[in-house]
């Protein structure tokens, strides 16, 4: 008896739906968002508000998140009086305010292994880890954060800029510009692909600028992330800006090259199948990309 065909467009939104965060999951990032900042204010600005000075960064502020969930990322706004502080020390001052930072967070959540990383403190909860972004607030919108790289510097970044490029790619093309980079988020941890996903969500962006395809509907998602994988093969140690700053970025090859190659050549089959009215292979080969997150037949 010969397979029920299911469509492209049922395919890809089961994928999209089983990516969603569920209730509970946005219930309990919500908590932890909370919860650091209150602890924050409370020693910073002497008030415990839970939304003040505080902002969510990274796929949480760009409602890019997938399932399972990842770290959510703080940005905390510090009062400049604690860059004065700081800035009349010797040594590694980024790496000191860091450490402040952290031991401040200590003090409530006394049960875990918080640490410095860089340029975050990461707060380890059993369910997902809290990253904290400390940040001094530029009147233009844009903020400096601590690297304690090479002796501690501190650099730009600008959430908005990032938050806007994404906003504004997804209301042009249709939604796709987040459905393409939660398909590609997918990958990345289902194939274990070695790419920052800042990376994959720039790419997706500058891909669908010349996508013909990138106002269609899910019908048209199949095609979509084949060409993109087309795409990424094409972009390896090329360099693009971050949004509203003049740093750029190198994507160089960490095998994720490799990866990348072999999932353009499942898709292309997987597609290939569902042209032959082969539903179930197409799914074999779709559930090597995405795992079971996407249905095989």
């Amino acid at each position: 008896m010969a397979a029920t065909k299911m469509s492209t467009t049922q395919r890809f939104n089961e994928l999209l739906s089983n990516l969603t965060l569920t209730s509970a999951q946005r219930e309990t990032a919500k908590t932890r968002y909370e919860g650091v900042t209150s602890c924050l204010n409370n020693y910073y600005n002497g008030h415990s508000s839970t939304i003040l000075n505080s902002l969510l960064v990274g796929s949480w502020g760009k409602y890019t998140q997938v399932r399972p969930p990842r770290d959510i990322d703080i940005l905390f706004e510090l009062p400049w009086s604690v860059y004065s502080r700081f800035s009349e020390r010797t040594g590694n001052k980024q790496s000191a305010l860091l450490q402040e930072v952290k031991s401040v967070l200590a003090t409530k959540y006394t049960n875990t292994e918080i640490r410095a990383d860089r340029q975050v403190i990461v707060v380890p909860f059993v369910t997902y880890a809290v990253e904290v972004l400390p940040a001094f607030k530029f009147t233009n919108g844009k903020y400096w954060i601590c690297d304690t790289k090479n002796g501690g510097s501190y650099t730009t970044t600008d959430p908005k800029a990032e938050q806007n490029a994404v906003t504004d790619s997804n209301t042009i093309t249709n939604g796709n510009t987040r459905a393409l980079i939660r398909m590609a988020k997918r990958w990345q941890e289902f194939c274990n692909v070695d790419v920052k996903s800042f990376h994959l969500e720039l790419l997706a962006i500058d891909f669908l600028k010349g996508w013909s395809h990138s106002t269609k509907t899910a019908l048209f998602h199949d095609w979509m992330i084949r060409d993109y994988f087309a795409y990424l093969l094409e972009k390896e140690a090329r360099y693009f800006f971050v949004p509203g700053t003049t740093e750029f970025l190198t994507i160089r090859n960490s095998g994720w090259v490799t990866k990348a190659r072999m999932a353009f050549s499942r898709s292309k089959k997987a597609i290939e199948y569902d042209v032959k009215e082969l539903p179930c292979l197409a799914g074999e080969e779709w559930q090597k990309i995405f795992g079971s997150f996407i249905p095989k037949c």
